[in-house]
């Protein structure tokens, strides 16, 4: 019987050890003003582990949040939020994601997701043409990233 209890208790010494790390989760705001200037999301960068959580807030309404071609690792699932609505999303495939409010890109309503430490998509990421403001705000973005 008590070659059993420590069996048991080693058992459920093990089960503790090998139960997963609760994920993070993280809010990213849509604005029509914010820190950066107009149509913005706050924050606009993230460095996240893989298996957190994002939900991009839809404070302001008229915006949505969705992954730029090109800019997501590959694996990766893409995501479009639907316009007005907060839309959730966890990032479980390590790499640069891109997002983009779709009616304010050209004003440089972007945000940049680095996940992970394996960032093999960074280079194609930057390569990414962007328009009008999107690309100084993507500039900045990644002058962060590589300052991390």
């Amino acid at each position: 019987m008590l070659r059993l209890n420590k069996m048991l208790v080693g058992l459920g010494a093990a089960l503790l050890l090998a139960a997963p790390v609760h994920a993070a989760e993280f809010e990213v705001q849509m604005l029509n003003s914010g820190e950066a200037g107009r149509m913005v999301f706050e924050p606009s960068f993230l460095q996240i582990a893989p298996g957190d959580t994002v939900t991009f807030k839809a404070t302001d309404k008229g915006h949505n949040a969705e992954v730029i071609a090109g800019m997501l690792p590959e694996g990766a699932e893409t995501f479009k939020g639907a316009m007005s609505q907060d839309v959730t999303v966890t990032f479980d495939v390590e790499g640069v994601y891109g997002i983009k409010c779709l009616p304010h890109y050209a004003m440089g309503m972007v945000a940049l997701i680095a996940v992970g430490e394996n960032l093999t998509n960074l280079d194609d990421a930057k390569a990414v043409n962007q328009p009008g403001m999107a690309k100084q705000r993507f500039d900045a973005a990644f002058a962060e990233l590589d300052a991390e």
